[in-house]
């Protein structure tokens, strides 16, 4: 039996359908515990709010609740195992692009960078790479107020513990699905 990361923090419940929802996402469920422990800053609350207003098990913003049919009021009222649904609805159009862990936060972060390449810098239209760092230090490594793929990935596996590290590196396949990642 593989051992799920962070399974201390949550219930049977929440593992359950965090389960469920890996295995229609077609990922591993570790994949999925991680994002949503960076996201809750290790609390796995459902109800946890940054301080633009984001939301939840994996922060989720005005446009991206109303695209998933609710609202970030209804959401912070759901218990973790009601809203990881939400988490289902939210990731289920890039479903096909996640090809790996990395690729699982960038669809949380900026779904625009995914499958680009390391040295992409994330900035989009009006929303130049300075905002963005501004508004995610954490992954701002070198502090030249720009974020790569790459600034993203190094900062995802350092806060994985040491045990889980090459698992979620590995680009294998799923053994209760067979998809490759």
């Amino acid at each position: 039996m593989i051992s799920i990361l962070f399974q201390d923090k949550v219930t049977k419940e929440f593992i359950e359908k965090a389960q469920e929802v890996a295995s229609r996402l077609e990922i591993p469920l570790n994949w999925l515990m991680g994002v949503i422990e960076l996201e809750t800053a290790g609390t796995f609350s459902p109800q946890i709010t940054n301080h633009m207003g984001y939301v939840g098990l994996i922060q989720f913003g005005k446009q991206a609740a109303e695209r998933i049919g609710t609202t970030r009021e209804a959401l912070v009222k759901m218990n973790a195992v009601e809203q990881l649904e939400y988490v289902y609805k939210y990731y289920a159009p890039y479903k096909a692009k996640i090809q790996s862990y990395v690729d699982l936060y960038i669809a949380t972060l900026f779904p625009v960078a995914l499958g680009k390449p390391n040295d992409f810098v994330l900035q989009y239209k009006h929303l130049t790479a300075q905002r963005v760092a501004k508004a995610n230090p954490l992954f701002d490594l070198n502090k030249d107020h720009k974020i790569t793929v790459g600034e993203i990935e190094t900062k995802l596996l350092e806060r994985i513990p040491i045990d889980y590290k090459e698992q979620l590196k590995k680009k294998e396949s799923c053994a209760q699905c067979g998809r490759a990642f």
